[in-house]
C-alpha cells in the first residue's frame, strides 16, 4: 500500500473532503471582550460593496453548513421548508422557522495591531450589519472604506445577558489605510473569499444532516443498515421519501401511504 496516499485520503476526509487543514484564525476575526480597533477595506471580489451576505444552516449538523443556495443549487433544507409551509399545521409551519437558514455577513478586515496578519474575515449579524450601513450613510462619514480618506471603526465587545454584546462607532479623526502603498496594494488583492472559506457540502450529505436532526432513531438505523448491506434500503422510510433526490424534487404525496414517522409532530406532514 501506499502510505501517503493513505494518509492523504484520511485527511481529506478528516477535513470535510477539503484535502488540506484550514488554519481558520488566519482566515477570520473575532472580537475578543473589550475595546478593538479594525479598518474595512474595499472588496478584491466587489469593490463598490464591502459585505457578503450567506445563508447558514445551523443546528442541523455538528457544525454549520452553507446553504447551497449561495451558489444558486438545489438545496435539501429550503426545499423541505417549502414543502412545510404548503401545510395548514402550525408544527409544520413553527419547524419551517426554526430550519429557515440565517443569514451571517462578512467583511474583509484589518485589525490595528495585527496588521501582520493580513487581511482577514469578520463576521457579523444583522444588527452590526444595519449599524455599518447606516454609519455608511450618514452624510459626515461616507465611505469609511476609502484607503486615502477612510475610517477606522472601534468594535466593543462587553459581557450581555444572556449572550454577549458588540456595538461599532467611527473614529474621530480620518486616516489612510496605511502609509505603505505596497501594503495597501496587497491587502485590497489577498483576501479571503467568504464563500469558499467554508466547506460546501453536497446535496446528499446535508439531506442526511436533516434526516439525523429530524429524526435521529431512524437515521441511526439506517445507518446501521447501510453498514451491513450496501444494497438494502428501506422504501417506506418517509422522510427519505418526502426528501427526495437532487434531481427531483420532493413532494409531501410521495411520502408512503400509512407510513408513521416516529416524530409524532410529522405524522400528518407524511399522510399520502
Amino acid at each position: 500500500m501506499n502510505l501517503k496516499e493513505i494518509s492523504a485520503k484520511l485527511d481529506k476526509l478528516n477535513n470535510g473532503g477539503s484535502g488540506e487543514k484550514k488554519d481558520y484564525s488566519k482566515i477570520f476575526w473575532k472580537p475578543e471582550f473589550g475595546k478593538s480597533t479594525v479598518r474595512i477595506v474595499p472588496s478584491f471580489f466587489n469593490p463598490e460593496f464591502p459585505f457578503s451576505e450567506l445563508k447558514f444552516h445551523y443546528d442541523i449538523g455538528k457544525y454549520p453548513m452553507l446553504a447551497l443556495s449561495n451558489f444558486g443549487k438545489q438545496d435539501p433544507v429550503e426545499e423541505f421548508i417549502k414543502e412545510l409551509k404548503k401545510t395548514d399545521d402550525k408544527d409544520n409551519w413553527s419547524l419551517a422557522g426554526k430550519l429557515n437558514p440565517k443569514t451571517r455577513i462578512f467583511a474583509p478586515v484589518v485589525v490595528r495591531g495585527e496588521e501582520d496578519k493580513g487581511v482577514r474575515l469578520w463576521g457579523f449579524g444583522i444588527t452590526i450589519y444595519k449599524a455599518l450601513l447606516a454609519l455608511a450613510e450618514d452624510e459626515d462619514i461616507g465611505d469609511y472604506t476609502d484607503v486615502i480618506n477612510g475610517w477606522d471603526l472601534v468594535v466593543e465587545k462587553v459581557k450581555g445577558n444572556p449572550y454577549p454584546e458588540t456595538t461599532v462607532r467611527i473614529k474621530p479623526k480620518q486616516l489612510p489605510l496605511s502609509d505603505d502603498n505596497n501594503l495597501v496594494e496587497q491587502w485590497l488583492k489577498e483576501q479571503p473569499k467568504p464563500e469558499e472559506s467554508y466547506t460546501q457540502y453536497d446535496y446528499e450529505f446535508i439531506k442526511k444532516q436533516l434526516m439525523k436532526y429530524l429524526d435521529p432513531d431512524s437515521a441511526e438505523q439506517e445507518n446501521s443498515t447501510d453498514e451491513s448491506s450496501s444494497t438494502v434500503k428501506d422504501p417506506g422510510n418517509p422522510l427519505t421519501n418526502a426528501l427526495g433526490t437532487q434531481e427531483t424534487d420532493f413532494t409531501l404525496e410521495s411520502a408512503t401511504e400509512g407510513k408513521k414517522d416516529s416524530v409524532s409532530k410529522f405524522d400528518d406532514l407524511f399522510k399520502d
